[in-house]
């Protein structure tokens, strides 16, 4: 029974530090652009959103406890640099700062126009602040009392947006290949992937700290839960796509804010928005509260000690709440280039260890990997700056649906493979 109960805490808590401000937005938007294509879009949208995080968990739980055990399955200088980087995008440059910005722009300013939000910005970091403070106490306030409500206001959304959908399915432009390729890379504006290196940590700790040290305890209990945080996750997902793609709304440039509020408006009447910004605060202050937690410890840890969590909270608090003035727009739009060029790597790095890993102990051949998908997703992120044209990346396979790097990070590990079984035989 203690068990059962400890894995519904932790998987909730999961689910909550996954469900954030992009995790809100992003899929009603999705099902607006696609019309009829949603189930595919919604397949697409929760590998990189569902799966992937799951897997991500996964590798860092076969590999050890946290993402520096993972790295060093590859190369020990891996963990800190990939690291850096993942908690740069997951913390003070983007996420967090979006999950205020995206709190007061659609849960304050509807309902309040004339609120300031600088005051918002102090009192949401503020909040984040104190309750990151106490890293041992995150994983249950979480769990235990904010995630059951957010469920419960998601849940009488989706369900009322169902059984009374306010329109037919627009028409749209995309074909079935050009909707899988919109949700997949949609995806990648959850973060969620990169996070789950980072939060199997936390969740990792959680268990050990209720008891669970043996490694096939600690296994199942954090298993478990990453399956009932997915579960939840693909029934939100699917419900926000659905309500967007029903929205009635003919305008397909519309900002992802006010198509959330129309949902809101049209599907709960007067009570709408106050209902909606309920579900936005509790989503966006429980990943701030997550992310926030996960900054300190990575970069405290990082330092050995030198710069002490609770500094680096207060730090991590006060530059997101400075960026999240600038508004959710800019968030998003400075946002995608590093977490296309990102993603690849981290996926390259989470697939191959779980599906090599157990088997293939020499390094070469993720390193290889790593080493081509890295130049395909560098080479990704010049086109996305203009820096050359896709006539190259065009000619890959997988480009058009945007996995260009996967057969040539297939072709580099099987060249490590050959180079490690080389070295052995020299030797």
């Amino acid at each position: 029974m203690k068990r059962r109960q400890d894995i519904l805490t932790i998987g909730f808590a999961l689910f909550a530090m996954f469900f954030g401000a992009g995790n809100l937005l992003l899929p009603p938007f999705i099902g607006l652009q696609v019309g009829s294509h949603t189930l595919i879009t919604i397949i697409a949208f929760g590998l990189t959103g569902i799966i992937l995080p799951f897997l991500g968990i996964l590798s860092v739980v076969k590999s050890g406890n946290t993402i520096y055990d993972l790295g060093n399955r590859i190369h020990p200088l891996l963990a800190p640099i990939l690291g850096t980087i993942i908690m740069l995008c997951i913390g003070p440059l983007i996420a967090i700062p979006r999950t205020g910005a995206t709190t007061f722009e659609i849960g304050i300013l509807p309902n309040f126009p004339s609120f300031s939000p600088i005051l918002f910005s102090v009192l949401f970091f503020g909040l984040t602040l104190a309750l990151s403070i106490s890293p041992s106490k995150v994983v249950d306030i979480i769990g235990n009392i904010l995630t059951p409500l957010l469920l419960v206001l998601l849940f009488v959304l989706i369900l009322i947006g169902i059984l009374n959908p306010i329109g037919d399915y627009p028409t749209t432009e995309l074909s079935a290949t050009e909707s899988f390729k919109f949700g997949f890379v949609e995806g990648y504006q959850t973060v969620d992937m990169l996070a789950s290196l980072v939060f199997a940590g936390i969740i990792i700790a959680a268990a050990q700290v209720k008891g669970y040290i043996k490694s096939a305890d600690k296994s199942t209990v954090v298993i478990s839960s990453g399956i009932i945080s997915s579960v939840c996750l693909i029934f939100i997902y699917g419900g926000l796509v659905y309500l967007g793609a029903t929205s009635g709304i003919a305008d397909k440039e519309i900002s992802r804010s006010a198509l959330l509020i129309h949902i809101a408006k049209s599907t709960l009447g007067d009570y709408g928005m106050i209902a909606i910004g309920i579900c936005i605060a509790l989503a966006c202050l429980t990943t701030s509260i997550a992310l926030t937690s996960a900054v300190g410890s990575f970069f405290s840890e990082l330092t050995g000690g030198k710069l002490s969590y609770k500094l680096l909270v207060i730090i991590c608090s006060i530059f997101s709440g400075i960026l999240a003035i600038l508004g959710v727009d800019k968030i998003i739009q400075f946002a995608y280039p590093p977490l296309a060029f990102v993603y690849p790597i981290a996926i390259t790095i989470v697939l191959y260890i779980l599906i090599f890993g157990g088997f293939i102990k020499s390094k070469a051949p993720y390193i290889g990997a790593l080493i081509a998908s890295t130049l395909i997703a560098f080479m990704s992120l010049g086109i996305m700056l203009g820096w050359w044209n896709a006539d190259l990346y065009q000619k890959l396979p997988l480009a058009d649906v945007d996995l260009g790097w996967v057969v040539p990070s297939i072709i580099g590990f099987i060249a490590g493979l050959l180079i490690s079984k080389r070295q052995v035989q020299q030797a």
